[in-house]
């Protein structure tokens, strides 16, 4: 399997799916999941999503929900989870970061 293989999405017409499509090099609140996973293909999103408890990598939805939309899904902090994500880029999130992030919201 060649790596443009696996990193495309056959018949799927959104952003950040195209195997030579590069990945937004900023994460914004528009960011979809999708986009999130492809930026860290080490899985260091992936794995945020799990320590704040996002089933986000295995729904079908992440190839175009947008970032802050699966936060209210999940009722988390928009803005927390946000800079929980940019902080991936800078060795993190901090502890801190983390626990905003995965603070549930009434």
């Amino acid at each position: 399997m060649t790596d443009a293989s696996r990193r495309t999405i056959p018949g799927l017409r959104a952003s950040g799916v195209g195997a030579d499509e590069a990945p937004a090099g900023e994460i914004r609140g528009s960011t979809t999941i999708l986009e999130l996973l492809r930026m860290f293909p080490d899985g260091r999103a992936a794995k945020l999503m799990s320590d704040i408890q996002f089933p986000c990598a295995h729904c079908g939805g992440a190839v175009r929900e947008p970032l802050t939309l699966a936060a209210k899904r999940h009722r988390r902090d928009p803005r927390a989870v946000l800079i929980a994500f940019r902080a991936l880029g800078h060795g993190g999130p901090t502890e801190t970061e983390l626990a905003s992030a995965r603070a549930r919201q009434a």
